[in-house]
């Protein structure tokens, strides 16, 4: 009501201030004064009248001090006639400036329609922009429960399966589906149930919407989306609203496909929220599942959704008969890697020795969307070089700003950093390369990128799926490589190591509880995680042994890291001569390349492995 009574207040106060601007136009230019015949007479005979306008029986006169009268003759007399008989000499009319106007129609515009109408239009047009307005805020209140559900019909952007690199078995599931769309009847005559709804699950930037594209590119059947946080609102019951409104605009499309994207948004599991069974987001969710399972088998819309997180998903979503399929994206293995990137490399002017193989090689764990990015770095870093062409080392120099950040050459570091920096990477490379079981050192570098002074790049020689305890000691000895050099070369250790001892600290108390790895625990985990579900994170670790038992995981903890330290430092001992040869090298030309590092240390005994 409150705001009701503002909005009417608006108007009035823009009328009067409409009606304020006319009243001034109009007092601000000076009306002559109206006198009588008589009068005008006199001044005429007293000669003070320079000039005469007859309009009509309108007698304007200018007097001769600037001053100017108005008087009203009689119609059908002529104004010397009239003068005459008003006892004026003929020969000081004739001293008089006689101007007469006749009346037209445009003149009658100009002086008293125009005038007359402008106020009108103004306050008519201001009145119904103000009602324009008003009746859009209705219409929005009254659109408040309809979901903002869009048709994908952007034909530029159209893509298909052949667009989409590797994920060969999600495709396979998903090439199913749209089949399912094109010809319902040979399935629907075997007795085979279209699926109800298809979740794609994966890390983040493994293609999931990419693949939903690809489906609507497909399908040739009209393709809603929508991201799930649109459903919920903080009003009671909107977020249910739009959720029918949704699937009622799907449903008469059909044959159609609905991408909820982000799914885990409302399909949490219920019952563990702070707002209990009446929360607006639990309400939601009621009736998404109380949608996809009213589906008619004639209703031929399958629900597609995305989401990273399928473990706090409610389990009644994922039930047969809501999402009866469950598609897994996997982070890309190299060949899938390299297909990706030669996507991703169509539209860029590669030089002709690039080998996305030797970059594929180098970019274990990233997903499509982390080559994507790798891709369009290298072409930025090409541009800004002046270059007509994207060359390998572009690339090269991309993935370590991709996963380290920007190269801080600029930064001013003292030859005593430089030289402890340089002795703490060697040492990393060196245990690295010493140890068997550990990934092969791919490059070493000294220069300070995002918070890292230095850094040594490892990769395994395959992707791999699972790992064994040697490789996990193999890396703990590796981690632990630059505090031991900083001790051996120095006699002295440096805040370098923090990151180090931070992930070797993890690694190790993973293989106690976690992975179970440690002879004197035996073969058990430790720790059973809870998750917050309503707050999306996980904020404790239930703790299910006793306290000696928690004694006990510590002291293995720091058994397997003394271990790893002392098996670095032995390996350091015996190639003293071979870490200094490396560090001198990284100080001289700041960075080591795979073939510089195994060029050094090679005459030493220690080699390249090969697949």
């Amino acid at each position: 009501m409150f705001k009701l009574i503002q909005k009417f207040a608006w108007i009035a106060t823009a009328l009067l201030l409409v009606a304020f601007l006319f009243a001034g136009l109009s007092t601000a230019v000076k009306k002559p004064q109206k006198i009588t015949l008589n009068d005008l007479a006199l001044k005429i005979d007293a000669e003070e009248v320079q000039k005469m306008n007859l309009s009509d029986n309108v007698i304007t006169a200018e007097l001769k001090n600037g001053d100017k009268v108005t008087a009203i003759k009689e119609s059908g007399a002529g104004i010397i006639e009239t003068l005459k008989n008003y006892g004026v000499d003929p020969e000081k009319t004739r001293q008089v400036a006689f101007e007469i106007e006749q009346n037209s129609a445009k003149s009658v515009i100009i002086g008293v329609i125009i005038p007359t109408l402008i106020p009108i239009i103004v306050i008519v047009a201001l009145s119904l922009f103000l009602m324009k307005k008003f009746s859009s805020g209705t219409n929005q209140a009254m659109m408040f429960g309809k979901a903002n559900i869009h048709l994908f019909a952007n034909l530029k952007e159209k893509i298909s399966f052949k667009d989409v690199a590797g994920l060969k078995e999600a495709k396979q599931e998903l090439i199913e589906v749209v089949d399912f769309l094109k010809n319902p009847k040979k399935y629907i005559d075997l007795g085979a149930k279209i699926p109800r709804g298809v979740l794609l699950m994966g890390p983040p930037g493994t293609g999931k919407t990419l693949l939903a594209r690809a489906v609507a590119g497909e399908a040739g059947v009209p393709f809603f989306h929508i991201s799930a946080s649109e459903f919920v609102e903080m009003f009671v019951g909107v977020g249910a609203s739009r959720t029918r409104d949704a699937f009622k605009t799907a449903k008469q499309a059909a044959p159609s496909i609905l991408f909820i994207d982000e799914i885990d948004a409302v399909g949490r599991e219920r019952g563990s929220g702070l707002g209990g069974g009446h929360d607006e987001r639990e309400q939601t969710l009621n009736q998404i599942l109380v949608e996809m399972d009213g589906f008619d088998r004639e209703e031929n819309v399958i629900v597609l959704a995305a989401t990273n997180r399928p473990d706090v998903l409610d389990p009644a979503l994922l039930r047969p008969g809501r999402f009866d399929r469950r598609v897994v994206l996997d982070m890309p293995d190299i060949a899938e890697r390299e297909e990706i990137l030669s996507i991703h490399s169509k539209n860029k002017p590669l030089e002709d020795d690039i080998s996305l193989r030797k970059v594929a090689e180098r970019t274990p764990g990233f997903s499509g969307a982390d080559l994507a990015n790798l891709a369009n770095e290298a072409a930025i870093l090409a541009a800004q070089q002046d270059k007509n062409k994207i060359s390998q080392q572009d690339i090269m120099d991309s993935i370590e700003k991709v996963l380290l950040g920007p190269a801080r050459k600029s930064k001013i570091i003292s030859d005593k950093e430089r030289k402890i920096t340089a002795y703490h990477e060697a040492g990393h490379a060196l245990v690295g390369a010493a140890m068997p079981e550990s990934d092969p050192v791919h490059k070493i570098s000294i220069v300070s990128r995002g918070r890292t002074g230095g850094y040594t790049m490892r990769l395994p020689l395959e992707d791999q799926s699972l790992k064994t305890k040697r490789q996990f000691i193999a890396d703990l000895a590796t981690i632990m490589g630059g505090r031991a050099s900083e001790a051996e070369t120095f006699d002295d250790i440096s805040t370098g190591a923090s990151e180090d001892l931070k992930r070797a600290t993890e690694l190790a108390r993973n293989l106690v509880m976690k992975y179970g790895m440690s002879d004197k625990m035996g073969q058990m985990t430790f720790g059973d995680t809870e998750e917050a579900i309503f707050l999306g994170r996980e904020i404790t670790t239930e703790k299910n042994y006793s306290e000696k038992t928690a004694a006990e995981i510590d002291s293995e903890v720091r058994r397997f890291i003394d271990e790893a330290y002392e098996k670095a430092r032995s390996v350091l001992k015996e190639y003293k001569e071979a870490l200094q040869k490396t560090a001198e090298a990284l100080i001289e030309k700041e960075t080591l390349e795979q073939k510089e590092f195994y060029d050094i240390v090679g005459q030493y005994g220690l080699k390249e492995r090969k697949k």
